[in-house]
C-alpha cells in the first residue's frame, strides 16, 4: 500500500504527460501472489514440496489468465506424466487461504484490495502489517462449485464479463454505450488483447476513443487561481487534443463510474457527478463523507471527529481532496470502473 505526501492532490487539470503517467503507473502496478495446489488434490507422485508458485501479478489482470503460466510451472516441475494427461485446467478454481471463493472476474487488483480491508477490520491487525503481504491463494484441481461461480472460469467468459463492464462503465459516464459499441470488433478484441499480453499501448491505442480526457471543457471550467494560489493547475489536454477544450472531458461525463466496497461488506453504487451544483469538483472526501458519513465524518462537525477508515484506490491510499473527475481518467481500472475499497484505520 502507498501513500501521497504533502503534495498538492491529483485533479482533472495534467499534463499531457502527467495523464500518460498516471496511467502507465496504474497499468503496470502488481501485486504478490502464494498460489499453492490443495494438498489433497495432488496427483500421485506430485513434487509435494514445489507446489507453491509465486507470481507478482499485474493489477489490471485476471486469475484466469495466469492459468496458463501456473500449469506449465506445475507440468515442468510437480506433475508427472501421467498427470499431465488427466489435469483439465477448465476445472480449476481459486479460493482464498480462509476458504472464500474468489470472485474470478474481478481484476486481481480489486481482489487483493478488498482482501487487504478485510484483514484491516480484524482485531490485532496494525496499518503497517497489511503493506506488501503477498495474497495466499489455494488452487483446486477438480470439482469447481459451479452453482456458485455462475459461469466457467475461462478466459473466454472472463473476456465476456471484461466487455460487460466496459459497456456498463460507458453508459454510467455517457447516459448510453455507443463509444463502446461504436468501436470495430477488432477494436474491442483489442482491448481485451491488451489484458491478456498486459500491452499498455494496444490497450490504450483503443480506450482513449471512450475514456474521458482530461482536458476541461470551457463551459464547465473551475475559475482560474487566483494570484495567492500556492501552486496553479495549467489549462492541459489529453495526449493528442492538442490543447483543445473536449466535449469527452472529465467534467462533461453524467456520472463517474464508482464503487464503494467495505470490508466482509456490501458493495455501494451511486451516481457521481463530477461537479457539485455550485460548480466545484467532487472529491474523493465529500463523497466518501456523503454515503459512509459514520466512517468519514463532516469536518464542520462539533466537536470534530477524525475519520475511522480510508480509502484505497489501486493500491494508494487517495488524499481526501483528489478529484473523482480525474480519478475516473486516470486512474480507473481497465474495464472503465473507479473501486473505492474502505479499509478500517487502526492505530499502529
Amino acid at each position: 500500500m502507498a501513500t501521497y505526501g504533502a503534495r498538492p492532490s491529483p485533479s482533472s487539470f495534467s499534463t499531457p504527460a502527467s495523464t500518460t503517467l498516471f496511467r502507465r503507473l496504474t497499468w503496470e502496478g502488481t501485486v504478490p501472489l502464494e498460489i499453492r495446489v490443495d494438498s489433497k488434490e495432488l496427483p500421485a507422485n506430485s513434487d509435494r514440496g514445489l507446489e507453491t508458485y509465486y507470481i507478482q501479478a499485474p493489477r489490471v489482470s485476471y486469475l484466469p489468465l495466469l492459468v496458463p503460466e501456473i500449469k506449465r510451472y506445475l507440468l515442468d516441475v510437480v506433475f508427472d506424466e501421467n498427470a499431465a494427461r488427466i489435469i483439465k485446467e477448465e476445472d480449476w478454481w481459486f479460493e482464498s487461504e480462509e476458504g472464500v471463493l474468489l470472485k474470478w472476474h474481478w481484476p486481481i487488483g480489486l481482489i487483493y484490495d478488498n482482501h487487504t480491508i478485510s484483514a484491516s477490520a480484524r482485531p490485532n491487525t496494525s496499518t503497517a502489517s497489511l503493506q506488501s503481504v503477498p495474497l495466499r491463494l489455494i488452487l483446486h484441481l477438480a470439482s469447481p462449485p459451479t452453482e456458485k461461480l455462475l459461469l466457467s472460469p475461462s478466459p473466454e467468459s472472463c473476456k465476456q464479463a471484461f466487455m460487460g463492464q466496459m459497456k456498463e462503465a460507458d453508459f454510467i459516464r455517457w447516459g448510453n454505450t455507443k463509444r463502446m459499441t461504436g468501436l470495430r470488433k477488432a477494436e474491442q478484441d483489442g482491448l481485451w488483447e491488451g489484458i491478456k499480453e498486459h500491452n499498455f499501448d494496444e490497450y490504450w491505442r483503443v480506450a482513449s476513443k471512450v475514456t474521458p480526457t482530461t482536458l476541461p471543457s470551457r463551459s464547465q471550467s473551475p475559475p482560474l487561481p487566483s494570484s495567492t494560489s500556492l501552486h496553479t493547475r495549467p489549462p492541459s489536454a489529453d495526449p493528442n487534443t492538442g490543447g483543445r477544450p473536449d466535449k469527452d472531458g472529465a467534467y462533461d461525463v453524467r456520472s463517474v463510474p464508482v464503487r464503494i466496497y467495505l470490508p466482509d461488506g456490501p458493495v455501494l453504487q451511486d451516481l457521481a457527478p463530477p461537479l457539485l451544483e455550485d460548480g466545484t469538483p467532487l472529491t474523493i472526501s465529500r463523497f466518501l463523507t456523503t454515503h459512509l458519513p459514520n466512517l468519514f465524518p463532516p469536518s464542520v462537525s462539533d466537536p470534530p471527529f477524525r475519520d475511522l477508515a480510508y480509502p484505497l484506490i489501486q493500491g494508494i491510499q487517495a488524499p481526501p481532496d483528489t478529484e473523482l473527475a480525474w480519478l475516473g481518467a486516470c486512474m480507473a481500472g481497465a474495464d472503465g470502473w473507479v473501486n473505492i475499497c474502505i479499509a478500517v484505520l487502526r492505530d499502529s
